[in-house]
């Protein structure tokens, strides 16, 4: 690879000190590197990212990785996770290991993943996509919300919860593994959908083909009462949904393709860093 193209979490790297340092390894190496323009909110300015660029260098955690998917869209840059966060589960290299990591990349072809990504569409039109999650959680009061699920248009079951997680492989180890999911393989195709503190002793999560649709229902409250429901993909900006209205989730047309250079299995990592911390 000849061409690199670096998004900061700012937050992270305040004065651009480990950015400057791996850009000027890139470059003392003969190579060409971009830094990301992004807006005032830290998203990647669309049309900004160099049609040259063989490979995103992602300088954060598994947070910033997760928004550099999104605000690429249906580009297909492959991205490499650098980690200057805590746990870093989605990010393949540790800050300590960049020099390593980059000559691999100099001197050869690495493998890169495809993870499945969901969309979701609702209020007709509006749709967003998914890298980990799709949630749907109450507002307001404490109290819990009615959801009715359908896969393919047939009603799967109705949960009394907080809410209800629709996860991709890659979000299993994410909110879907803290509210009692299961965890999946992160290259596996299908989705799983996981309640929220359900109001019942034997609900548990459903894993589904990758193929199939979901929608999820808000029902009417007790006494006939309008219901509020914070609808989010990937933790990213919230819409309010209330009763009568519903999202319909798929698989996405685009993938996400993360570079792996780490011959590490998928078990031992998340043996190694789902200790509690």
């Amino acid at each position: 690879m000849d061409c690199f193209y670096i998004i900061t979490n700012k937050l992270k790297d305040k004065d651009y000190k480990i950015t400057n340092e791996i850009r000027q390894y890139i470059q003392s190496r003969g190579k060409t590197c971009f830094l990301s323009e992004k807006d005032g909110e830290g998203h990647i300015i669309p049309g900004t990212i160099p049609e040259e660029a063989q490979c995103g260098l992602v300088l954060g955690g598994d947070g910033t990785l997760i928004r550099a998917v999104r605000d690429m869209g249906g580009q297909s840059l492959p991205l490499l996770g650098i980690n200057l966060g805590t746990l870093g589960y989605l990010a393949d290299v540790e800050l300590r290991d960049f020099k390593q990591a980059l000559d691999q990349l100099f001197d050869g072809t690495p493998d890169i993943e495809e993870r499945m990504m969901l969309e979701g569409v609702f209020r007709g039109e509006r749709k967003d996509i998914a890298m980990n999650d799709v949630v749907l959680a109450r507002e307001g009061k404490v109290r819990i919300v009615r959801f009715n699920i359908y896969v393919n248009g047939i009603l799967l079951n109705t949960y009394q919860a907080d809410g209800v997680i629709i996860s991709t492989p890659t979000g299993s180890t994410g909110y879907n593994l803290s509210a009692g999911g299961p965890v999946v393989e992160p290259t596996a195709q299908m989705i799983v959908i996981t309640p929220i503190c359900s109001h019942a002793l034997n609900t548990s999560s459903v894993v589904l083909s990758a193929d199939d649709v979901i929608e999820v229902e808000i029902c009417e409250g007790r006494y006939g009462r309008q219901e509020q429901v914070s609808l989010c993909f990937d933790g990213a900006e919230q819409t309010t949904l209330i009763t009568g209205e519903s999202v319909c989730i798929r698989r996405a047309g685009q993938t996400a393709k993360l570079i792996k250079l780490s011959r590490e299995s998928f078990m031992k990592t998340m043996r190694r860093k789902m200790k509690g911390n």
